[in-house]
């Protein structure tokens, strides 16, 4: 509930950026989904800018029409969801997407 109320307070002069940080914390399966479909929604209606800070790979791949993968306050990767999964550029992005991308050889 404190993330919606805060979430309506920074969306109630329709703004052009809307910078989220850690949006889904603390939030159970069903709650992360509605906040989702929410997410979505909003940005779709106010045609806004959406920058959301997330450690959670499924939460960037999900919310993302476009993502930035960083590390150590570097930019690693930015791309789609889709060419960060499927073309990681660097070790880092790999693991940040995920175990199943690392193969090992002999």
């Amino acid at each position: 509930e404190q993330q919606r109320v805060a979430l309506a307070r920074a969306l109630v002069n329709e703004p052009v950026v809307v910078l989220l940080d850690e949006p889904m914390a603390a939030l159970d399966q069903e709650l992360r989904q509605n906040m989702h479909e929410e997410l979505k929604r909003l940005q779709q209606e106010l045609q806004a800018t959406f920058i959301c800070v997330t450690h959670q790979q499924d939460e960037a791949l999900m919310l993302s029409d476009r993502l930035a993968v960083m590390s150590g306050g570097s930019v690693l990767q930015v791309g789609t969801p889709q060419e960060i999964y499927r073309s990681p550029q660097s070790f880092a992005v790999a693991k940040f997407i995920g175990l199943s991308n690392f193969a090992t050889g002999t």
